[in-house]
This record gives C-alpha cells, structure tokens and sequence, in this order.
C-alpha cells in the first residue's frame, strides 16, 4: 500500500505524518513530499493515519494486492485542540531510530515571542538544546560548539550562505512560505554532506490547490503579503510571498541622510510552483530572492543577498520505487563601495555561485527496509574579490581571481527493523573534491602562529586539476526499544568539510569570505558519537524526555594568527592556521505536548575547545562560542478561546574573549598587550533574557454566520526586564589630555547591542 498524505483544505503534503498497519504492527512516515510505503502480507487491516494538529483517520481496508492510497486530512478547530492532541502519536520519537533531530512546524513557530513579534526560523530552532548563538546581532547560530560557517542549511534543497537580514535580527526565511523546518545536530543521514556540524533543511510550501488563500502581516519594522492558489484544482498550485522593511521609508522626511539617498531596508521575494503530470510524475519549481541595502548616500555603503533557484522532478516507477531529480541554483553576493566623488572612489564586489544536479531513489523494499541511493554533483564558482580603488582619478585593480571548484558524491543508506525492539539506519558517502586553474602558492615554514611567506608560485591551466581530495563518510544510527514508553539510541556520523567560512570576528558579519579547500587549506574532519535515552511519561504519554551525551572530534580546523589579513588578501592561506578541535556535552530535553500549557525545558552542559601549534602556547582553548550552560524554557497557554500566552526564558554562560594581560606607553599612549600568547582567556559575563507575547485570535463568527477572514493580533515584549547583555567588551584609555608626569587612565567599554525592554505589536491575517 502506498500513497501521499495531504492536507484536506490546501493540498499541502504532510512530511512526516505516520500510516499505521495494526493488525501487521507495521508503519511508514511520509516523506518530505508526503510520500509512504508500507509492504505486508494480502488480508484484511486497519489503517490509521495521525499527524500533529490533525483529526486522526481510521480505516478499514482489503489488501488483496497493490493498492493506492492517497489520504486527505483535515486539520481541526481550536475548540478541539484536545482531541487533536490525543490523535498525534506522542510516543513517535521514542520509536523512531532518529536522535539529535528536532523539528518544528511553522505554527509552533508561530507562537513563539520574536524580536518586534515576527515569527523567525532561525531565532526558534536557538530554544532547542544543543543550539546556541554568541549575542543579539549574530547571524545564523551554533550546533555543539560548532561555529556558524559549519551548519549547512537549505532551502528547498538549495544552500543558503547567509541566513540572515539586518545584520542577524531577522532570519531570511518568510514564516508565511514555510511549512516544515528539521534540524539534524547527529545522526546525519548519508544523503546529506558538506558541513560538520548540522542541517537544517527549511521545506517551502507548495501553495493551495483547492482555492484562493491570502496570508499577511503588517509588524513595526516590516509586512508581508503572500498569495496561493491553484493553477488546475486538485493537480497544481503556487505561492508568492513578499516582505520588505519601511523604517527608511517612514524616517526619510526626517533624517537628511535618507533624503539623500541613502537606505536602510531589506526584502525578499519567495516562490513556488507544482503541477501533477500524472499519477506517476509531478513537477515542482521554487525560488527566492532577497537583499539587505545599508546606504549612507546613493553612492556609498554595502549590501547583500542571495538568489535560489530549484527545480525537482518526482517519479513514482511503481508503488515501491520513487525517484527525485533535483536541479539548484544558488548565489550569494554583496557589494561595498565609498567615495567622495567618481575621482576618489573604492569598489568591492564578492560572490558564490553554485549548480547542483542531484538523483536520489528511494526503494522501499518491504515494512523492514527502506533503502536510499543517490549521487550529487556541485560546481562552485567563487568570486573572492573584484575591487578597484581610484585616487585623483587613478584607477588600481586589486582583485583577487577566480577560483572553481567540483564536488562529486555517492551515497546509500538503508534503515532497517531488524526485531521489534532494534532497529538501525546505516549509510555511507563517498566525495571527491577538485580544484581547477588555480594559482598555487607556496610558503616557507615560520614559527608556528607567525604569518608565513610565500616563495615560489605554481599557475595552473583553466580546467587543470590543482587540488584533489577524497573522503569516505560512514554514518550509523541505532535504537533498541526498552518498552513502549523507552529506548535507548546511538549514533556515529564523519562529516567531511570543503567550504570554510572565513571570519575572526565575534560574529560572521555579510562581508566575511568563503574559501574552498586547496593545496595549502586541507578539508575539515569531523567525527562526532552520541548516546541518548529517550522516553515518555504521563498516562495519556503526555510528556515526553530525554538526555543525550556526544563527543566530536575535528580535524584541520581553521584558525588565525594574531592580526590575520582576511579581506582582499591573495596570501590569505599564509595568515591561516589548522588545528584540531574536540565538542563534548550532555543535552536534557523536557516537553509537554498536551493541554492548555504546554511548551518545553531545555538544558545543555557543554566544552569546545581548539588545539593549535603557535596559538595559546600549544594548549588546548575555549573557542569563541564555547558555553559551558545553556539554559532555555518555552511555554505556551491558552487562556481563553480567543487570547494565548507564550514565554521564552534564555540563560547562556558568558563567551570567551581576549583580555590583555598588562601593557605599556608609547608617546603617552597606552596600548595593551597580551604578554603570554593566551587566546580566549576570560569570559564576558552570563547572558540571560526574558520575553513575552499576547496573541488575540480575531472573532470566528459574524452575526452567527463563520468568518472568511482569519486574523489575530500579537502583542510581544523583547527583553522585559531590559537586561544590558554585554556582546563584547574593549578597553579605551581617556580622550582628555594627560598631565605631564601622570598615568593614562583606560577603562573598560561594554558594547550590548539591545540594552532596553523592546515592544512591539503586529497584526497578521489569513482568507
């Protein structure tokens, strides 16, 4: 039996609803295009099929022979939340062989306080344990002590390189064309590669193929508007969904530099199209695009952005084999520019550009196997520097050239119940990685942590092979089913990295560099162990727990001398370094998933920690987004019918930073001085937050007949007792004049980004 499961109002494919054979005890999760497939014995069974806010179904059927079965749910009212609640499956993750995964549908995203009350992705999947970022303002976040150049995250299959708007308080993923996001922090199945961290794979929604649906939003910094309708009914459909930020409209009557032309705003265009050839075929076409402009003139100051492009075919050969082709193309660029005038002027441009041709076929070849196979090609085309300065009308080029790349893969992976109670999902991955036409420096060794200078250099021919690695990844996950209520899981991934973000900064920033693998940078290591114990409590199951402990281990992970270059430099490679890394930590996770208060505690002991030659005198060191606790509450109550309260509470041990440990005076000015080569040698204080929101849902009924329009208010506060977090602290010695003779008096600066209680209130609605 097979078939897709999908919203009854919208058409939408539910990823990961779960079709239960009783009788057989045998089941299927639908895919990420709502696909399943269940093989058992000809008789007579029942089927039920549950997901998460959705009416349970409950069917009798005859399998006498291959059947298609295609399922239409219908999500249920607010008045029924209970039952919907007793309809989901609560012991689903306890029996899954997945660990370290986390999932979130966008209408718990939906719930969750948000900077200026906007739902935001990334901002959400940080409550998670595990997950964690380095202060307000920093784009993207970190998985284990990972930083965030090592997290790869998609959408719709496309690899996003800045996930970020406004410099990190906005995510660039509308919650209005989201349906479904999963984070993998371990466990990483075989079909994914190239970062070694975690995934986080954002899934688009198809639009509505049943009718015309209007989304949007107006919100103190932003709206948003999205449109979906069926292109044929019940056979295909598209979204569009727009947002863009105004406070440079609404200030520029104010403000002399925006009438000048100057702009502070963000946008972004997202889009998707599908359409049902047939029962067997269907076709899907997805895309964005967005930018963040920060202009001080017409003129002067930078942007950036990225540009994606998706199209993927499903086939279906029969009711056991399906196969994607997936195409991609991604882009990431920005652009700086200042200047007096065209006489005095300096541009810089950067970008990354990638094409992807991924095959996968999955084959589920009976109720205890379900087998993977896929291939994927990537060229990337780096663009690291096209910058020219012009003095009194004298132009220099000091671009840096181009660099391309090529990364093959091969993968197969097979999840498998080999009893009732063990079950194991093994793979393995095997990528090739080539550098081409390239210009090839070499350099003398130096002491280690001392910039290394080139010598010789060796230009390779375009097309000629410069660089060339290969890299086996095995990956396994096991579980063994103590009870109905227990298990325990474990899990082994080696994850192989060929990008490197490169970034000494205390937060990436949208003019950081990425740098593929050479001769002279090798590719990052990463094998990574976790145990965990998962289990159910309550006596409808309503809880859910577990603690899970991991260790990973890095090899060639990048560093920096002291005062590395990073930005236009073709010697790059000789200010970076390559040191070995170690991640290691136990999560605790609590949740509720039932009745009028729900929500979930999350709590992670954590170490990351570097080893360098040259740097902290060869000793192991906090890495800059090391935090020992990590504290997180999430919690959601229904008040009333129509009013809902939701509440996060954040503790994060401060992060590491440098600290000089004395100093001295040079012409009277006192510069500081770190006098025993220690990297990373104090911590800033705890960060710890409080915020709140009110969410009033609009009137169902008007004049006893229901409302077309479904709207609500949110009412949020950031920060509620206005805590000052510090982001980074330096030190500045006094701007007045010294006496003669005197000391020069420096002090310590704190910088935090939001220092005050933030308000805010929105208005989304729905028809």
């Amino acid at each position: 039996m097979s078939g897709y499961v999908k919203d009854a109002g919208s058409g939408e494919a539910l990823i990961g609803a779960t079709v239960l054979i009783k009788e057989a005890n045998a089941a299927a999760t639908a895919n990420v295009y709502g696909f399943y497939s269940i093989t058992v014995p000809p008789a007579a069974y029942t089927v039920v099929i549950t997901y998460v806010g959705y009416g349970h179904i409950e069917k009798a059927i005859e399998l006498q022979s291959d059947q298609r079965l295609d399922i239409e749910m219908k999500e249920t009212s607010k008045e029924l939340q209970e039952v919907v609640v007793q309809a989901d499956n609560p012991i689903t993750r306890v029996q899954s062989t997945e660990m370290s995964t986390a999932e979130l549908d966008i209408r718990t995203i939906r719930k969750m306080p948000a900077f200026l009350g906007e739902a935001d992705v990334i901002k959400s999947i940080q409550a998670l344990p595990g997950i964690s970022t380095v202060g307000e303002g920093a784009s993207g976040y970190n998985s284990r002590g990972g930083n965030v150049g090592q997290n790869l995250i998609f959408l719709d299959e496309a690899p996003v390189y800045n996930s970020s708007h406004m410099l990190g308080f906005f995510s660039v993923f509308n919650p209005d064309a989201v349906i479904d996001t999963k984070l993998y922090k371990g466990g990483i199945p075989a079909r994914y590669g190239g970062r070694l961290s975690s995934i986080l794979d954002v899934r688009m929604k198809e639009g509505n193929n049943k009718k015309l649906e209007t989304t949007g939003g107006v919100g103190t910094i932003f709206s948003r508007l999205a449109i979906e309708a069926p292109i044929v009914k019940d056979k295909g459909s598209f979204i569009v969904a727009a947002r863009r930020s105004y406070i440079d409209i609404l200030a520029r009557p104010f403000v002399k530099v925006l009438k000048d032309g100057g702009a502070l705003n963000f946008y972004d265009i997202t889009a998707k199209a599908n359409y049902q050839l047939n029962n067997h075929n269907r076709l899907f076409l997805s895309g964005y695009f967005g930018r963040d402009n920060f202009l001080f003139t017409k003129d002067q100051g930078f942007s950036w952005g990225s540009q994606t492009t998706t199209l993927r075919w499903n086939h279906l050969f029969n009711q056991k084999l399906f196969y994607n082709l997936t195409g991609v193309y991604s882009q990431y660029s920005y652009n700086l520019q200042f200047g007096s005038d065209s006489q005095n002027r300096f541009k810089w441009s950067s970008s990354i550009r990638n094409y992807i041709l991924k095959p996968e076929l999955t084959y589920f070849i009976n109720q205890n196997n379900e087998l993977s196979l896929g291939a994927e090609v990537i060229y990337y085309n780096f663009d690291p520097a096209n910058s020219v300065g012009t003095t009194n009308g004298v132009a220099k080029n000091i671009s840096i050239p181009k660099k391309y790349n090529l990364e093959n893969s091969l993968y197969a992976g097979n999840t498998q119940r080999v009893s009732d109670r063990f079950s194991v999902e093994y793979g393995v991955r095997l990528s090739q990685f080539n550098s081409f036409g390239d210009t090839v420096f070499h350099y003398r060794d130096t002491v280690p942590g001392i910039r290394r200078i080139a010598t010789t250099h060796t230009a390779y021919r375009p097309g000629q092979v410069s660089a060339q690695y290969m890299n086996w990844q095995p990956r396994l996950s096991a579980k063994f089913q103590l009870n109905e209520w227990s298990s325990i899981k474990a899990s082994y991934n080696r994850m192989v990295q060929y990008l490197h973000l490169i970034s000494n900064t205390a937060a990436s920033n949208p003019l950081d560099v990425w740098t593929p693998t050479s001769q002279n940078i090798l590719p990052e290591l990463g094998d990574q162990y976790a145990v965990g114990y998962f289990r159910t409590l309550g006596k409808e199951n309503e809880w859910e727990a577990s603690v899970e402990t991991y260790w990973r281990a890095t090899q060639n992970q990048i560093d920096y001398i002291n005062g590395a270059d990073l930005l236009i430099n073709k010697r790059l490679e000789g200010d970076l370094l390559s040191g070995k890394g170690r991640a290691y930590g136990v999560e605790f996770y609590l949740r509720k998933k039932m009745g009028r208060l729900n929500g979930w505690v999350s709590y992670t002991l954590a170490k990351t920690e570097l080893q360098t030659l040259g740097i902290n005198n060869g000793n192991w060191y906090p890495t800059r987004f090391d935090q020992r606790h990590n504290l997180k509450i999430s919690a959601f109550y229904d008040i009333t019918k129509r009013w809902s309260f939701s509440t996060n509470f954040v503790f994060l041990s401060g992060t590491p930073t440098n600290f000089p440990t004395s100093g001295y005076y040079e012409n009277g000015i006192f510069i500081p001085y770190n006098a025993n080569n220690a990297r990373n040698n104090v911590r800033l204080p705890p960060y710890h937050r409080l915020d709140v929101a009110f969410r009033l849902e609009g009137k169902r009924e008007k004049n006893g007949k229901p409302r077309k329009t479904h709207d609500y208010w949110v009412f949020s506060v950031y920060n509620v007792y206005a805590r000052q977090n510090p982001f980074a602290i330096y030190f500045s010695q006094n701007d007045q004049r010294v006496p003669s003779g005197q000391p020069v008096q420096t002090q310590a600066q704190q910088v935090s980004i939001i220092g005050t209680m933030v308000p805010a209130v929105s208005y989304n609605f729905n028809f």
